[in-house]
């Protein structure tokens, strides 16, 4: 999955290609990658589905 995140090593918003969606022990959807300048790990919480 394609998404921008903050990387917060570089302090820029990046494009991340290739993250897996994950979730978290207390049930949020996230979405990790690596940034492509730096390969720091980038997470972006995902929207919870409209109930």
């Amino acid at each position: 999955m394609d998404f921008e995140g903050y990387c917060v090593k570089c302090k820029t918003k990046r494009q991340v290609k290739g993250g897996t969606v994950k979730e978290t022990p207390n049930g949020r959807k996230m979405v990790q990658g690596s940034c492509p300048v730096c390969k720091t790990t980038v997470t972006r919480f995902l929207a919870n589905p409209k109930k």
